[in-house]
């Protein structure tokens, strides 16, 4: 069976979107809690969906949430509680209504996406329908979301290289977290950590844009050159720089290329790729400068060197390699 995103968006997802429907509609709502709740929307594309379905049930219900008109007086509730205990009925009938829905097959009618996932070590070559070619490096998954009038790939995690077949009534776009790649005929690659977004472009142009702290909306960053890469950091800061095009497609013969980067950097890369892992002794190796080719399936050949070149050991330590002076 090929692999699917989520079409039937599970119980677990819309129970979520419930409570933060719930929580969004409080009297006293706070800019942590909105800063929590687009956090939580932006981690997967199906929260969105999920949370959009959520919201359309609401207005459906409205009037679920309602005082019954006979209450007798002598029972009292102040502004905030009885606020809250409408949201309350109105996101747990949502709830109800949603997963009734998930149990007949009706939240099914959205288009098919299908997903494509690389488990630590491995690589994968895909040609998408409309030949475009994507390779997936280590450790990636991403989402296909064809449309009539556009391409959407969504990249959760990774790095992955777009040989993209030309179209331009079809824009190709790379979504990845709060940042966008358009491209309408163009050759790019996009990886996605904890610590970074970087954009390299081969062939071609691409516009990256990134939503920003103060809107909901995507403001262009910039538009790539071939040759550019734009790196974009958690807290927003963002460079552009040229890098070896050698270095930025090393992956895909796997290799690793340094051009005196910190041996901290190194390993971090080195152990992307799974298998023996390398670690330091002593935290001050890790400023150490390394350059050349690797093996990134022959972690113990970079050990080898950077020993030999630093006058340091490499140790076996079960499933480690530890460098130490």
């Amino acid at each position: 069976m090929k692999p699917t995103s989520t079409e039937v968006i599970n119980e677990l997802t819309l129970a979520e979107a419930s409570a933060w429907l719930t929580r969004l509609q409080e009297f006293e709502r706070t800019a942590a809690t909105e800063a929590a709740f687009k956090e939580w929307l932006g981690t997967s594309p199906a929260h969105a969906r999920a949370f959009t379905r959520v919201n359309d049930v609401w207005e459906l219900i409205a009037g679920a949430a309602a005082e019954p008109a006979h209450r007798p007086h002598s029972v009292h509730r102040d502004r905030r509680g009885t606020r809250r205990r409408k949201a309350w009925i109105a996101a747990s009938a949502c709830a109800a209504l949603l997963l009734a829905a998930v149990g007949i097959g009706i939240v099914c009618l959205l288009p098919e996406d299908r997903a494509y996932q690389t488990v630590v070590g491995a690589q994968q070559t895909v040609v998408l329908d409309d030949t475009t070619r994507v390779t997936l490096n280590t450790d990636t998954r991403l989402v296909v979301a064809y449309r009539k009038n556009e391409r959407r790939i969504l990249l959760e995690r990774g790095e992955a290289l777009f040989e993209v077949a030309k179209n331009p009534q079809r824009p190709f776009v790379v979504q990845t977290g709060g940042e966008q790649v358009v491209a309408l005929g163009t050759t790019f690659d996009v990886r996605r950590d904890p610590t970074l977004l970087a954009v390299t472009l081969f062939e071609g142009k691409v516009q990256v844009a990134a939503q920003t702290a103060s809107s909901d909306h995507l403001e262009p960053l910039a538009v790539l050159a071939p040759g550019e890469r734009l790196t974009i950091r958690p807290d927003g800061a963002h460079a552009l720089d040229r890098p070896k095009i050698e270095a930025a497609l090393a992956w895909q013969r796997g290799q690793a290329y340094f051009d005196d980067a910190t041996l901290a950097d190194a390993v971090a890369e080195l152990n992307r790729y799974g298998g023996t892992r390398i670690r330091f002794a002593d935290s001050s190796l890790a400023t150490l400068r390394v350059s050349g080719v690797f093996s990134t399936r022959d972690p113990g050949q970079f050990a080898s060197a950077v020993a030999s070149l630093h006058q340091l050991r490499a140790v076996r330590d079960g499933a480690s390699i530890v460098l130490t002076r």
